[in-house]
């Protein structure tokens, strides 16, 4: 291979035309590298309670709160378009929001209802459900809290334990812990294997870096206002690390983990392309609420096709290794790849 790599660096132009592989649309398609489907993209579904319901999120334009109902047919459309999965998150009301979380694992809660209706209706459609408990706790951090405010791990993997197993219990395909507490992959499995959920996937939140790109999905799940000017960097990783995120990421393959996640992707594309040269496992990257919102307000400047930089942007995640990317563009990349 090396005495390969140096006879073709000693050629050069003229006999060497790198153009020669771009003078047209269908050469350009043939050779192309990085491929960018239906099949790759994640449709993110906000849920909440109600009948007939379609809420507006207004730090996000074009994405809603559905009730379940609504969210069938949203579901429907995703289908129809090539999309094979969902991730869903909740926005329960404020009188079902508590210190310790307990709706998290209620086995009639709004996540649990969902997973049933949606499985019920549209059984080969991967259902991802999210295991964490900022949607439910009262301040809007991710675990239990002692008087200090200091997030509590231990007791917070025992609430996560249970969450998961009432969504797999429920029929949910892939659990995702995306709240980063140490250990709780080990624990969630332990958990799954016991009770013989042997197929259900973990995709742990292994990179999940300390954004500031959150906002306006903790704006959708209800969990904004209350955690107020409080922060994240307890438990989510210093966005100015690489080898941090090697470490979780080992550490969660070794507890179980089937996938992985990067969260924010284009900030950490060196981080997705790391994880995926070092472990060779399917690593998923989450283009999150912020970095959406970026190209929305971008767009009324009107200096760029949305089609292009969506596609661009999506393709540039696939590249750097994700095998599939969450997105709040799932849908319409999907219709414009169609």
């Amino acid at each position: 291979m090396k005495s390969l790599m140096k006879k073709l660096s000693r050629q050069s132009y003229p006999s060497l035309r790198m153009r020669r592989l771009r003078d047209s649309s269908s050469i350009r398609k043939l050779i192309r590298e990085t491929s960018l489907s239906a099949h790759n993209l994640i449709q993110p579904i906000f849920l909440t309670d109600g009948v007939n319901k379609k809420e507006k999120i207004m730090s996000m334009p074009n994405i809603y709160r559905y009730s379940i109902d609504s969210a069938l047919k949203e579901i429907k459309s995703l289908c129809a378009l090539g999309i094979v999965a969902i991730a869903i998150f909740p926005k329960i009301s404020s009188s079902k929001k508590s210190l310790n979380a307990n709706e998290a694992y209620n086995k009639n809660g709004l996540i649990q209802n969902s997973i049933r209706k949606i499985k019920d209706k549209f059984p080969n459609i991967l259902i991802i459900s999210d295991v964490a408990l900022d949607p439910y706790t009262s301040h809007g951090q991710d675990g239990i809290i002692d008087d200090s405010g200091y997030i509590l791990n231990d007791a917070t993997n025992d609430i996560l334990v249970r969450q998961a197993l009432s969504h797999a219990e429920s029929g949910s395909d892939i659990i995702a812990p995306s709240d980063m507490m140490d250990g709780r992959v080990k624990l969630i499995r332990k958990q799954l294997e016991k009770n013989k959920f042997h197929n259900t996937k973990i995709l742990s939140y292994s990179a999940k870096y300390a954004s500031n790109y959150y906002g306006p999905f903790r704006d959708a799940v209800g969990s904004l206002a209350a955690l107020g000017k409080s922060d994240k960097m307890t438990y989510q990783m210093d966005y100015a690390n690489k080898a941090e995120a090697i470490r979780e990421v080992d550490l969660d393959l070794r507890e179980g983990a089937d996938l992985v996640m990067v969260k924010p992707a284009i900030p950490n594309l060196d981080i997705i392309s790391n994880i995926k040269d070092n472990f060779k496992i399917p690593v998923l990257a989450y283009h999150v609420s912020g970095e959406y919102l970026m190209i929305k307000a971008a767009l009324k400047k009107n200096i760029f096709s949305e089609e292009h930089i969506v596609l661009e942007t999506l393709t540039s995640i696939r590249r750097a290794g994700a095998s599939s990317i969450i997105t709040y563009y799932a849908k319409e990349a999907a219709k414009w790849l169609n």
